[in-house]
């Protein structure tokens, strides 16, 4: 018997969503009749101009060899202006990393602001990955249970009360949050921002899902970075702008850390992307953005069918779907075991979602995460098929 073993750290739950995409894949395979609700991408390709840019790229015979460990500075200025154009706020591409995804963003800035230990707390339900991602690195997570009363959305008071009683290091935020689609409000998030400045708590602020709101006021989302230069925000070509495998995202990193990220990004990936990075540049345009919004209008459209339709069926209890593109449902009226009840759904209709023991392991076992970034007739077809076995 060898001698060998894992390390502690890798012993953290699995990614269920990444397992139930594969089931739905072994579906599509044998009966070529899948209706995916699961997968938090987009089913569009990137945009045009994007795509255009990397085929010039790649006919130019450009070497395309490492860049710069935090990003080329066109495309950092680019998304320097993009944050002026949206928020209003003065960005310096010196403020700018650019991250192999949003992922590689969230590994390099936990490091970098937190030590073994340390207290970390997060709304649940929130996106699985950064409480594994803390626990692998020797983090103490602490959640903060939300639900209706607080639009499942952590607030003040609760991370006061929290703070107060085992003192913490860092607080991670989304808005709009992975699974609920809802959002802080604009003054509840610059209330958050400036209690973390106060107290010395490094706020983590993920804004990957910016620009998919469906608010009357046209707002693209709020940042954080209106109110506190102390946080550390997040962005990504994955959401809104379409680009999920090529992995390139980027962070506003706040004076205290910029030079540790910069460090530590060398270090893991030597730099983003080449190709990704120099046609991500493209992705600011008149007519990528004029694209893109289009997505979000098909968007807010899937988003009411499905909330319409769900509700018909007889599933009342949903967070608000403010931004991103998912419904959280409480499907507790059929269910106790969302895990093996979405395989049986997966089973019986070929209609697959995500069960919300992913991004709650308190309470997920009553939610399913339902998107709805595909087709308006998939969103019809799967109602059509749900409505065979909600009843």
């Amino acid at each position: 018997m060898s001698r060998l073993t894992v390390a502690q750290r890798a012993n953290v739950p699995p990614f269920h969503v990444m397992d139930m995409l594969e089931r739905a894949a072994q579906r599509q395979r044998t009966y070529a009749d899948l209706i995916s609700f699961t997968s938090g991408q987009p089913s569009t390709g990137a945009p045009r101009p994007v795509n255009a840019e990397a085929v010039r790229l790649l006919q130019s015979g450009d070497p395309l060899g490492y860049t710069p460990s935090i990003g080329i500075l066109e495309l950092r200025q680019a998304i320097a202006t993009h944050h002026r154009a949206w928020h209003g706020i003065e960005v310096s591409p010196d403020d700018v990393i650019v991250t192999t995804g949003a992922s590689g963003g969230f590994l390099a800035a936990f490091l970098a602001a937190f030590d073994t230990g340390d207290r970390v707390a997060m709304a649940r339900p929130s996106y699985p990955c950064y409480r594994n991602v803390l626990a692998a690195l020797g983090c103490e997570v602490v959640e903060i249970p939300t639900g209706p009363a607080e639009r499942f959305q952590p607030t003040v008071e609760q991370v006061r009360d929290l703070h107060e009683r085992v003192g913490l290091k860092g607080l991670v935020v989304a808005s709009p949050a992975n699974p609920t689609g809802t959002m802080l409000l604009p003054e509840e998030l610059a209330a958050l921002a400036r209690y973390c400045e106060e107290e010395g708590i490094q706020l983590i602020s993920d804004e990957i899902y910016h620009g998919l709101t469906y608010a009357s006021d046209d707002s693209r989302g709020r940042s954080a970075w209106e109110t506190s230069r102390d946080a550390v925000v997040f962005g990504s070509f994955s959401k809104y702008f379409s680009m999920t495998g090529w992995r390139i995202g980027w962070l506003l990193a706040p004076a205290h850390l910029r030079r540790a990220i910069d460090v530590l990004v060398g270090n893991f990936t030597i730099c983003p992307p080449a190709l990704a990075q120099h046609a991500a540049v493209a992705a600011f345009s008149p007519e990528t953005y004029a694209e893109l919004d289009g997505h979000v209008t098909r968007y807010a459209t899937n988003r009411r069918l499905l909330l319409d339709g769900l509700t018909s069926l007889g599933v009342t209890e949903m967070a608000p779907a403010d931004g991103a593109f998912y419904v959280y449902a409480d499907v507790s009226r059929w269910t106790d075991d969302t895990m093996t009840w979405c395989h049986q759904i997966l089973d019986r209709t070929g209609v697959a979602m995500a069960p919300g023991v992913d991004f709650d392991p308190v309470d997920g076992h009553r939610f399913v995460r339902l998107s709805f970034a595909g087709s308006t007739s998939e969103i019809e077809q799967g109602l059509d098929r749900l409505a065979t076995v909600l009843h």
